[in-house]
């Protein structure tokens, strides 16, 4: 039983166990921040910690992947077992914005309890500029359908007519997409561009 759980932490859990079962690895806490909307990855790692005191992980000290699930003797987390049937579409850029194409690859099967909000359909992603947020080139990217975003959220947006998957920045004078690479610049949508803002990212299946 997990009733010593908030039903958040009982969803952290349960996202880290099948996250393990599904990928053959734990999540980082970057991805836990960000399946969630966590702001930071330490908001993560409160979570984590409560779980590890309570007996129901191990964490092993400076790995990123660190994580495992122990649970406590007599006692098993039952997850949610209905599964999601998404769409794969296309392929987005996480280095440079491409044109769209909505066009469905196939579709995929996967357990509702890898992701905090229930996902609308998956892009696939090429390019790096995404890296230190933990989304690498093939993964892919589950994303909720949305007009609007919080700052700080990574979001799937048109611009001018193409596609790119960034973490948003707005501020009363401007509005910019980052990337989660050095190696790659802003991008800075003047007022007026034809940019919008397609979904919310909410998790991601890892590229094989």
């Amino acid at each position: 039983m997990t009733d010593d759980l908030t039903p958040r932490q009982r969803d952290v859990l349960g996202f880290i166990q099948a996250h393990a079962g599904v990928e053959g690895a734990p999540p980082t806490l970057q991805q836990i921040a960000d399946a969630f909307g966590f702001r930071q990855a330490c908001a993560a790692h409160k979570h984590v910690r409560r779980l590890q005191q309570a007996g129901y992980l191990e964490v092993r000290p400076n790995e990123a992947r660190g994580i495992r699930v122990v649970g406590v003797p007599g006692t098993r987390l039952k997850l949610r077992d209905d599964r999601l049937d998404l769409p794969v579409l296309g392929r987005v850029a996480a280095g440079s914005p491409i044109g769209a194409d909505a066009g469905v690859e196939r579709h995929v099967l996967l357990d509702r309890a890898l992701f905090s909000s229930r996902p609308d359909y998956l892009l696939r992603v090429k390019g790096d500029s995404m890296r230190d947020d933990g989304i690498f080139d093939g993964d892919l990217v589950a994303v909720q359908r949305a007009s609007d975003a919080r700052n700080g959220q990574v979001v799937v947006a048109r611009i001018d007519g193409e596609i790119t998957i960034k973490r948003l920045e707005r501020t009363r004078s401007r509005l910019r997409l980052l990337p989660r690479n050095p190696d790659y610049a802003p991008i800075e949508v003047p007022p007026g561009s034809d940019f919008a803002i397609e979904g919310i990212y909410c998790g991601l299946v890892r590229a094989e």
